[in-house]
């Protein structure tokens, strides 16, 4: 298992959480969590602009992504209970095919909605930063709806600078919307 890099003070495996009580591991995904990625994802999907997605990913369209990950040399990680049920994940994945771009990664992470506000999404970043530093990356990119205000503070936290904002560049739920770009030069 694959434990995160702490802040002072705290364990990496954190216990108690104030609101779930439970104990929560962030390890390297595997096939058997695909099913637990997609819910979460699924519900990314049809409640939230988190995701510009319409549509959810079939199961295999989650395993041919997970595949490309894994054949990419990128790291998917999940953080479970200790009952092994994905509360949430977060990925590494190409920024841009052409290569040039092959030392910028961007990160996307997902907690699911029970499970959001407890430290999670902290955790699994600070996995993604020290795994792309790990694999020589050189930048992380985070593209993130421009009034997901929880995970702009979030990237923040971690050192991510605005890299830019594209006004109405998607559009979900009836209405336009802004996506900030936010970078970490590792």
């Amino acid at each position: 298992m694959v434990e995160p890099p702490t802040a002072p003070g705290e364990t990496a495996k954190q216990t108690l959480f104030p609101k779930t009580m439970v104990s929560v591991s962030i390890r390297p995904a595997n096939a058997a969590d695909l099913s637990g990625i997609n819910e979460i994802y699924a519900a990314a999907v049809r409640d939230t602009v988190t995701t510009w997605d319409y549509e959810p990913m079939s199961r295999e369209q989650r395993a041919a992504w997970f595949a490309a990950h894994r054949e990419q040399g990128l790291p998917v990680f999940v953080a479970t209970d200790d009952a092994d049920t994905v509360l949430g994940w977060g990925c590494l994945s190409r920024y841009n095919h052409r290569p040039g771009y092959r030392f910028t990664v961007e990160n996307s992470i997902y907690v699911g909605r029970a499970h959001q506000g407890r430290g999670i999404g902290r955790r699994l970043l600070a996995v993604l930063i020290d795994t792309a530093r790990e694999l020589g990356m050189h930048s992380i990119v985070a593209a993130i709806d421009g009034e997901n205000e929880a995970s702009l503070r979030l990237h923040r936290a971690f050192g991510f600078e605005p890299a830019g904002r594209v006004r109405e560049a998607g559009f979900k739920f009836d209405r336009w919307l802004d996506v900030a770009y936010l970078q970490l030069l590792l």
